[in-house]
């Protein structure tokens, strides 16, 4: 096998069986939940894929979070520390990295360390489809030993283009498609339960993440992906939610559909709730633009 042999930006679970043992491989126990911070690590600590490290959003996948409400809540990490840590745990610039969590209504945490990976400029990515509520379906084998893997060299690359600011969004050029992928009742700002203003930015476009999985909870087709999210028409897109992390599966279908994660397909990283840190910037609410 060689380096191009890990399918991205998603590996199924079959796919994952065949290869859980190769040397290369490094996986990533994402879950985690916005409303208790310790379940993802408890859900872990009680079982997990075999090789798995325990990823957590808040301690690992984001940065700090500033007095000022500035970056979001879940803001990027500094590229050096986040570098540092895929070392500590083995994961190495030539690792192959199978990011995943529960899957489902629970599904955006592994893609929000794909994102993160890619940004670092690791390629050789993948998310796993249908989580491990896809890998417990396929009978696959579960644990609760941590592993000891021996320290890896982790450079970083850090891919600018992949990011848009709150400048870069009051700003955009004409034609470029703002996404928010939020619920739709929050982006009509008929609810807000976290961030301090309700609605949507100006002229944002709704679709909610939970549009780009099928019943099943894995990720609908390319077809399916360039209809929901207008790729393949040539428009580039800015996406965001409420801290950067749920749209990130509409990046990453975005890239099933043909659009790799860039200048035509860029993470609002900061998101709504960096957006309304500042009172100057506008909102709106009401129904723009809603579909799945």
């Amino acid at each position: 096998m060689t380096q191009s042999d890990l399918p991205t930006p998603l590996v199924s679970a079959e796919w994952l069986q065949a290869h859980l043992h190769d040397p290369r491989l490094r996986l990533l126990d994402c879950r985690f939940d916005l409303r208790d911070a310790l379940l993802g690590r408890m859900a872990y600590l009680e079982s997990h894929l075999p090789g798995a490290v325990y990823a957590d959003l808040e301690m690992n996948l984001s940065g700090p979070v500033s007095e000022s409400g500035a970056g979001g809540r879940h803001p990027l990490p500094e590229p050096e520390a986040l570098a540092a840590w895929l070392g500590e745990q083995g994961t190495g610039n030539d690792s192959w990295v199978v990011c995943y969590d529960a899957g489902g209504a629970q599904g955006y945490y592994a893609a929000r360390a794909w994102w993160l990976l890619r940004w670092l400029g690791h390629t050789q990515v993948a998310v796993l489809d249908g989580g491990l509520a896809a890998w417990q379906a396929l009978g696959g084998e579960l644990t609760d030993a941590e592993p000891q893997n021996a320290p890896a060299t982790f450079t970083a690359q850090v891919q600018p283009g992949y990011v848009a600011t709150a400048e870069d969004v009051a700003a955009l050029p004409t034609g470029t498609l703002l996404i928010d992928s939020r619920t739709p009742e929050r982006y009509r700002g008929e609810t807000e339960p976290v961030d301090r203003r309700a609605g949507h930015i100006p002229g944002a476009v709704n679709r909610n993440w939970l549009g780009a999985l099928d019943e099943s909870g894995r990720f609908r087709n390319a077809e399916a992906q360039a209809e929901r999210l207008g790729a393949g028409d040539g428009q580039p897109t800015v996406t965001y939610c409420g801290s950067g992390v749920s749209a990130t599966p509409n990046l990453l279908a975005r890239e099933l559909a043909g659009v790799p994660l860039g200048p035509d397909n860029r993470l609002y990283a900061g998101s709504w709730s960096d957006w309304v840190s500042d009172e100057g910037r506008p909102t709106t609410t009401g129904n723009t633009d809603t579909a799945e």
